[in-house]
């Protein structure tokens, strides 16, 4: 016999997404997910938005970049995103490793390094919407208040447990 096994109902929330993305495929995927999409003509081309965990995704193709990139209007476009958004994640599209894609990233890193964005490297549109709902779950309510009570119990334990801190309570 089987063992009972309790599932729990998928994770839906609602996404605000570029118009300029309502004929991409992540859009499609997302919609078959029941996730729900609401377009808007306000949001920077490019750009996912998950109000209920605060985080926004920019999806860049180094396809549709022009050469040379600092002048494709890359750059001005992710500083306007980085001073819109606190929780804000690049989503840089690159099937393969190469010299374009390389060229890009280092760009990118080069340019925001210590700012709040966010590299998020992805091969396809799977890796897309996985990537994006594994960050917007993990920081949404109730899902971060759950991870926080479960770290919290596991720092207790490691502290309860560990024989290094109790012999650090010892020597203190």
């Amino acid at each position: 016999m089987a063992a009972h096994k309790e599932t729990t109902p998928p994770w839906k929330t609602t996404i605000v997404v570029s118009s300029s993305l309502q004929n991409h495929e992540t859009s499609r995927m997302l919609s078959a997910q029941q996730h729900r999409i609401r377009f808007s003509d306000s949001v920077e081309s490019g750009v996912f938005i998950f109000p209920l965990s605060g985080t926004a995704f920019l999806l860049v193709d180094p396809e549709d970049l022009s050469e040379p990139f600092e002048e494709s209007g890359l750059t001005e476009k992710i500083k306007k995103f980085v001073q819109v958004h606190r929780n804000c994640f690049l989503l840089l599209l690159a099937p393969f490793n190469g010299k374009r894609e390389l060229q890009v990233l280092a760009l990118v890193q080069d340019r925001f390094f210590g700012s709040n964005l966010r590299i998020l490297p992805v091969r396809n549109d799977a890796e897309i919407v996985k990537g994006m709902l594994a960050i917007a779950k993990a920081t949404s309510k109730p899902h971060v208040d759950r991870i926080r009570e479960r770290m919290c119990l596991a720092r207790a334990h490691v502290v309860e447990r560990s024989p290094v801190w109790e012999m650090l309570k010892d020597k203190l």
